[in-house]
């Protein structure tokens, strides 16, 4: 509603700018122009009055109208009560214009064929050029109104010949004419348009804004009007310059009182959505309660963290901070963001990860919902995340092979329990090894279930709107059902993705090429193994090579392409338990390649997989 009102108020201010109240000139010193006159390219058709359209010079310095027959005068002067305009020649000679001045179809005339059409000072007049010898009285004295005769000095001839004007009701008058020769003819026109000092004007009948200006408001038609009514509307007298600072300060003043409205509708709006997930989160604490979980205000967790001090991690969803309880048991603090989500991410990790408990998911301590502060507690786990030693060949060694084959156990215990040991199946739908963390004795814990979902362990397809997950790691399906349904195969992409990079590293692998043609890692395994090549990574000694060589196989037959073709965590816990020499090598999921998908077969690689770690193949 409030893009509306700003809406209508830009609209209000452009309207102010056409309503036909300014007033323009050409020049500071030219005469003002407004309705019924309008300067074309200035003011809009409206504004004006038809035939009274006017111009500025190209240097802007005079006012032109265009009259019929390419005839243009200059305006000097307008008397808008009058309805008067003073005009002159831009050559100073308006004679030379008399032969294709037609006012009759314009709404000017001179004032006196206006006064009274009858009148002799209006009347018809012939040009004749006469030789330098022609003498003739009075003709040289200047107008002559009884005679109606007057030489016109700026249309004397380059061949010196004199130029006169003379009534043509007089002709037989003047004998002298017989040695001049007759030009044109001059229709209704007074006789001062032949004399170059004169004041010229000219005048028009309608419309007639006299009283308007009179009473010093502005004029126009009225609208919706056939007849020639005129509306007296608005302020002419112009406002002092005091006056325009204050009209300027209301404007401005409107426009940030209504900024600041719309910012407080919109913050209102934005709390309005808080309370209602502040709500939601309520309800659910109150049927939660009843598990007697351990709750924390803002002003404790404050003290748990030492006001925020020791940060050890940060996340899409939160920055995490250690923290130590009263009883000197250390704890990881997540803070969630109050600005991204709507609350489901908080109720997900206390709905799920406060009612499990397994070796190999993280216990869960505590939780803060202070107003629309929200806080988890978890324990701490001093050698942080599986992430830092996947990716580095260096801590990947300290830990050595037997090492990383029991994390690999420990994760895929942990995820079976998800799928199966509790009350409801839990997908998790993050599976990477920055979401395992490790204990004081490098034992692998499940941690961040804000994406997971629960289901009945009955139920085989879960249905989602959105893709969720991190790049790199999210199963086919989850992008596209065109390889299958949703279920819990997801995870086991995820966690066959995990292995494989726990087996080569998540960027550098320590492989001897000859050429620089680059190739998708878990492919690159996958032709080693079919080959019965050494996978050529860091290895101490042959069992060392045998459980580097399990990881793998287990690792590509988790990630087949058709969530059918995975196996379930259960059987993969037996591959990892079991003997890696009997092993059956999985179908190659990279065999489709140039295959498409309305052929109804993979694409050969995942989709927008910011893990396709590139090697040099042989």
């Amino acid at each position: 509603m409030s893009i509306y009102v700003f809406l209508f108020f830009l609209l209000s201010l452009s309207t102010a700018q056409d309503d036909c109240t300014s007033t323009s000139k050409c020049s500071d010193d030219g005469p003002p122009i407004r309705f019924p006159f309008r300067l074309k390219n200035q003011h809009l058709s409206h504004c004006g009055y038809p035939g009274f359209d006017l111009s500025c010079s190209p240097n802007n310095t005079t006012t032109v109208l265009d009259l019929p027959n390419s005839v243009k005068v200059l305006v000097t002067h307008i008397d808008y009560k009058s309805r008067l305009i003073h005009i002159k020649d831009p050559n100073g000679c308006f004679p030379q214009q008399l032969q294709n001045l037609k006012l009759s179809s314009t709404p000017f005339n001179f004032p006196d064929s206006i006064i009274d059409v009858m009148d002799d000072v209006v009347d018809d007049f012939g040009l004749f050029s006469c030789p330098p010898s022609t003498k003739m009285e009075g003709w040289e004295s200047g107008p002559n109104y009884q005679e109606k005769s007057y030489r016109v000095t700026c249309l004397r001839g380059g061949d010196g010949r004199d130029v006169y004007f003379q009534g043509n009701d007089s002709i037989d008058d003047r004998p002298e004419l017989i040695s001049c020769r007759k030009m044109y003819n001059v229709w209704s026109v007074p006789y001062e348009v032949f004399d170059e000092t004169a004041d010229l004007q000219l005048q028009w009948l309608r419309p007639d804004c006299g009283k308007c200006e009179t009473d010093g408001k502005f004029c126009r038609h009225m609208s919706n009007s056939t007849s020639e009514e005129i509306l007296c509307f608005g302020n002419l007298n112009p406002p002092k310059k005091g006056h325009d600072l204050e009209i300027a300060g209301v404007t401005l003043g409107s426009f940030l009182l209504l900024v600041i409205l719309i910012a407080m509708y919109w913050f209102h709006r934005q709390e309005k959505i808080k309370r209602k997930d502040c709500l939601k989160i309520e309800m659910f604490l109150e049927d939660y309660r009843a598990l007697k979980p351990a709750r924390y205000s803002y002003d404790d967790i404050k003290k748990i963290t030492n006001q925020f001090k020791d940060k050890i991690g940060q996340g899409g969803y939160g920055t995490v901070y250690r923290g130590q309880l009263s009883n000197d048991v250390h704890v990881a603090v997540k803070i969630l963001n109050n600005i991204k989500g709507n609350g489901e991410e908080f109720i997900n990790e206390v709905g799920i990860i406060g009612t499990i408990h397994h070796v190999n998911v993280v216990r869960f301590v505590g939780y803060c919902a202070d107003g629309f502060r929200r806080a988890l507690i978890y324990e701490f786990l001093p050698n942080d995340s599986l992430e830092k030693f996947a990716s580095s060949d260096h801590k990947k060694r300290s830990l050595g092979w037997k090492k990383l084959l029991e994390i690999a156990m420990g994760i895929a215990k942990g995820i079976e329990y998800l799928h199966q040991g509790c009350d409801q199946q839990i997908l998790h739908f993050d599976i990477k090894p920055h979401n395992i963390l490790l204990d004081e004795n490098l034992n692998p814990k499940i941690t961040d279930f804000g994406l997971a979902k629960l289901c009945s362990k009955e139920q085989s397809v879960v249905s989602m709107t959105t893709a969720r997950g991190t790049i790199g790691y999210i199963a086919p399906e989850v992008f596209s059902r065109n390889f299958g349904n949703i279920s819990y195969k997801a995870d086991i992409y995820s966690f066959g993705m995990l292995l494989l990079e726990m087996v080569g590293g998540k960027k550098n692998f320590d492989v001897m090429v000859n050429s620089t043609n680059k190739i998708y890692f878990p492919e690159w395994i996958y032709n080693h193994l079919d080959s019965g090549e050494e996978l050529r990574i860091h290895i101490q000694d042959e069992g060392d090579a045998k459980i580097a060589k399990k990881l793998a196989i287990v690792g590509l037959w988790c990630i087949q392409w058709y969530p059918v073709d995975r196996p379930s965590m259960h059987i993969v816990i037996q591959m990892l338990e079991g003997d890696g020499d009997t092993l059956i090598k999985p179908p190659n999921p990279f065999a489709s390649t140039n295959s498409t998908l309305a052929t109804g077969q993979s694409s050969g690689r995942p989709i927008n997989n910011e893990l396709e770690v590139i090697v040099e193949s042989e």
